[in-house]
């Protein structure tokens, strides 16, 4: 082939290599694909215990955490579902008396069962007992769940054990979820706080922190 055919041919693939580039770039793009609308809020809250207790925390109690009042004596949950990220606690007792704290993932409903395992210590002294339990990966606990009357896991310890409870949620959108117990002189549209087993701040072993609002 010619020197002369060469450089029309390779003249003419560059014509066409920078009419491709042009058109692209007067391309509109696809929008991108959207993944959803839910809305999600992950939360560390604690509670300090009134009493000794040794308490089944269900997915209901877990949803009926944070409120909105629909009127003085009624309310919806915030949220339609929640996983368990962990739960963290502390037991100090008088110096020389032991004290223990534990936790189990021990939800035994068909569809609802926990890992089953077992997460205790005890106070030496003056070191507190602490614990750190987390539910194994993909196990019923550490899966978004809806509202139920599940046991989600079991607590137990002294008076003045701190839990600290490590949460995810979801709100789900259109659905409307009341909350389980009833609310006292609330002022509807206002966000409250309740105890961890879903009891009034004036009733519950587990009120929250003082700053929230309450009821």
């Amino acid at each position: 082939m010619s020197n002369r055919k060469k450089g029309m041919r390779k003249g003419g693939n560059l014509r066409q290599k920078s009419q491709r580039s042009t058109g692209n770039r007067n391309m509109i793009t696809h929008p991108p694909s959207l993944g959803n609308f839910l809305v999600k809020h992950s939360v560390r809250v604690r509670y300090v215990a009134t009493a000794a207790f040794a308490q089944a925390i269900t997915y209901d109690n877990l949803l009926d955490l944070i409120l909105i009042a629909t009127a003085a004596t009624t309310g919806a949950t915030l949220f339609h579902r929640v996983r368990i990220r962990g739960i963290e606690m502390w037991g100090i007792s008088a110096v020389g008396t032991p004290t223990s704290v534990s936790a189990q993932f021990n939800g035994s409903g068909t569809g609802t069962q926990g890992d089953g395992k077992f997460h205790t210590d005890t106070s030496m002294g003056i070191q507190p007992a602490h614990l750190v339990a987390r539910p194994v990966k993909d196990s019923f606990p550490d899966l978004f769940q809806n509202a139920s009357g599940a046991t989600a896991f079991t607590i137990e310890g002294s008076a003045g054990t701190v839990i600290d409870l490590m949460l995810s949620y979801q709100q789900l959108n259109g659905l409307t979820q009341a909350t389980g117990n009833p609310l006292i002189a609330a002022v509807a549209g206002t966000l409250y706080w309740r105890g961890l087993d879903a009891l009034s701040s004036s009733t519950t072993n587990f009120p929250p922190p003082a700053n929230l609002a309450t009821i």
